[in-house]
């Protein structure tokens, strides 16, 4: 693994089938579960690790996961409920300095991602398929993007950080 950053690559567009439906509902379905055991056994110390050198914290990661999917679920159900809205950029790096990123407990926002991805995945589970095709338009990439392309992006980052937070507990001999 030469790239720390990605320890399963970056994300890569992919074209619509059933079967990659199915796999990235249950990468979003199960994202709370996996983060979780994750974070399983870990002490403060230890969530409070930089998964590599320059990198956020265990913890900043935990936290901004929480703060990025809940992002993700207002733009799906603006991109449902409204023609190619434009959608809110945030910066990531600023808030995993606030305060609630960088004092609380993790479990703070597993527990959220537990409510939150309850209510994502019943929104997702529901959407037709012509509906995939709908589309936000990033302002910041300058970028439109389809439904399709969203929930690819945020199966992939689910899938990501959880491997972040693993291969560092692997490198670290943390198991």
């Amino acid at each position: 693994m030469d790239d720390l950053r990605y320890p399963i690559d970056r994300y890569i567009e992919q074209a619509f089938t059933h079967d990659l439906l199915k796999e990235w509902l249950l990468d979003i379905q199960y994202l709370p579960h996996h983060l979780e055991n994750a974070l399983l056994n870990l002490d403060e110390n230890q969530i409070d690790t930089p998964y590599r050198e320059g990198g956020w914290s265990i913890r900043q990661l935990v936290h901004h996961v929480a703060d990025s999917h809940m992002n993700a679920y207002i733009r799906f159900k603006l991109g449902l409920s409204e023609e190619n809205p434009s959608i809110k950029p945030y910066n990531q790096d600023a808030w995993a300095q606030m305060p609630d990123t960088k004092n609380i407990p993790v479990n703070i926002s597993v527990t959220l991602l537990f409510a939150l991805h309850r209510r994502w995945i019943e929104l997702l589970n529901n959407v037709q398929p012509n509906e995939w095709e709908r589309t936000l338009f990033h302002p910041e990439y300058k970028k439109t993007m389809s439904l399709w392309y969203v929930l690819g992006l945020y199966a992939w980052h689910s899938r990501h950080h959880v491997a972040q937070i693993t291969s560092l507990r692997k490198r670290m001999g943390w198991n």
